[in-house]
C-alpha cells in the first residue's frame, strides 16, 4: 500500500556527504569527534553533575574511544549525529551536542547536549544548541526537533527556553536515572519558529 505523503527527508540525504563542521559565529565550533578527544570526554564524565543527569558512566578512556567510534559511524548509518563542542580559538573541548532518535521520513529528531564543568555558566550549551537547531531546521529541512530534560534539571530548562524550544508538557516517570524515575519536560521547535 503506498504512502499518501512523501518523506520529509529521504534516506541518504545526510549520509551521502561528510559530517559538517558548524561554526557558531560566537566562539564555538561544532566539529566531528576524533579519537584523541577520548581523554577529555572521560574526564568530563568523572564530574558528579554528569552522573546526576546522565544514565551512562565512563570507566576508561578505552571505553570512550568506543563511544567516539559509534558516534562517527552513526552519521554514515543515518542513526544520528554527535558533535564535539570546542572553543574555536584553541579547540579545547567544552561539551557535546547531538541529534539522535532520527525519524527522517517525518523530519523529526531529538536534541541532546552536555557541557564540561569548566564550560558551565558561559552559555555554551545554548549557543551550541542554537547553532545545531539552525542547521537542522533551516539548512537540512528537519520539521521538528524535540528536547527532553529531567524536570529537576533547571539549567537544561533554561537552555531550552533560551534557544526557542517551547515547553509542550511533562512526560511522567519517563526516564530512569541512578536516583530513580524522573519526570521529563518535553520541549520542541518546529521549522519556522
Amino acid at each position: 500500500m503506498p504512502y499518501l505523503t512523501r518523506p520529509v527527508l529521504a534516506a541518504g540525504t545526510l549520509s551521502r556527504t561528510p559530517q559538517p563542521t558548524l561554526p557558531s559565529g560566537d566562539g564555538l565550533l561544532l566539529r566531528p569527534w576524533r579519537a584523541e578527544d577520548a581523554p577529555a570526554v572521560h574526564a568530563a564524565f568523572q564530574d558528579p553533575v554528569m552522573h546526576q543527569w546522565h544514565v551512562r558512566a565512563a570507566d576508561s578512556e578505552e571505553e570512550v574511544r568506543g563511544w567516539i567510534s559509534e558516534w562517527q559511524h552513526a552519521w554514515e548509518q543515518e542513526r544520528g549525529v554527535q558533535w564535539a563542542v570546542a572553543d574555536a580559538a584553541d579547540d579545547r573541548l567544552l561539551g557535546r551536542v547531538a541529534l539522535r532518535e532520527w525519524v527522517l521520513g517525518e523530519g523529526v529528531a531529538e536534541v541532546a547536549y552536555w557541557t564540561t564543568a569548566g564550560a558551565r555558566g558561559r552559555g555554551v550549551a545554548a549557543r551550541a544548541t542554537r547553532t545545531l537547531a539552525h542547521w537542522a531546521l533551516d539548512e537540512i529541512g528537519f520539521q521538528r526537533l524535540e528536547l527532553l530534560h529531567a524536570v529537576a534539571n533547571e539549567a537544561s530548562c533554561r537552555v531550552a527556553q533560551k534557544t526557542g524550544f517551547a515547553l509542550e508538557g511533562t512526560k511522567r516517570r519517563a526516564v530512569l536515572h541512578p536516583d530513580g524515575w524522573h519526570d521529563m519536560h518535553l520541549h520542541a521547535r518546529v521549522r519556522g519558529d
